[in-house]
């Protein structure tokens, strides 16, 4: 990357981080959590409880939630920890590139998200590789990206760290699953923090 490249970048990313989350124009993916690859993930069972509670949170506030797999028939269906909280009407998305958004299918059903949604959050693995590559797509095709940090993962935490870096340098923000949350839910007397606060305690 060019030195003009990363100041555009730090210059996007910084605008990008003083728009507070807003729950009508926020899109959740959950990033190929498969049975077969979940096994050697650092620290896999923070994966699964910080993915697991950033889908609770889509459920309460009505985010659409787009779950994707990589190449089922090889890599097995989404782990049952995380199927079993997935929106009865949820659509999966198998794929075989690495890019979410190297499927046209994905693509469609991104364009075709209901009002306005032009900020994506983005859970799952592997950090470096189809995480990475996603968030490098949905930049490209003009979102706004919020990962969190705790909530994705890779084999090692080397490549968890240095995905998370790429990110960031692409202009993407990097927060943590708890900042989501409340920065999402704004206030502690709805009816929707109570919900959500049964499963943060």
């Amino acid at each position: 990357m060019t030195s003009a490249s990363k100041k555009r970048a730090k210059k996007v990313t910084a605008s990008a981080s003083r728009q507070p989350l807003a729950a009508d124009k926020c899109a959740l993916i959950v990033c190929d959590i498969q049975e077969k690859i979940l096994a050697p993930i650092f620290e896999k069972e923070r994966l699964i409880r910080n993915s697991q509670l950033l889908i609770r949170l889509a459920n309460i506030l009505h985010l659409p939630v787009l779950p994707t797999t990589q190449y089922t028939k090889g890599l097995g269906a989404i782990v049952p920890d995380i199927a079993s909280l997935l929106p009865p009407d949820a659509r999966f998305y198998d794929k075989l590139d690495f890019n979410c958004f190297g499927s046209g299918e994905f693509c469609s059903a991104v364009r075709s998200l209901p009002g306005k949604r032009n900020t994506l959050l983005i859970c799952g693995m592997e950090s470096h590789i189809c995480v990475m590559q996603t968030v490098l797509g949905a930049l490209e095709s003009g979102y706004l990206v919020h990962v969190p940090s705790d909530a994705v993962s890779s084999r090692s935490e080397w490549n968890w760290t240095i995905g998370l870096e790429r990110m960031k340098a692409a202009g993407a923000i990097i927060s943590s699953t708890e900042m989501m949350m409340y920065e999402l839910l704004r206030y502690s007397c709805t009816a929707e923090f109570k919900q959500m606060l049964a499963y943060i305690k």
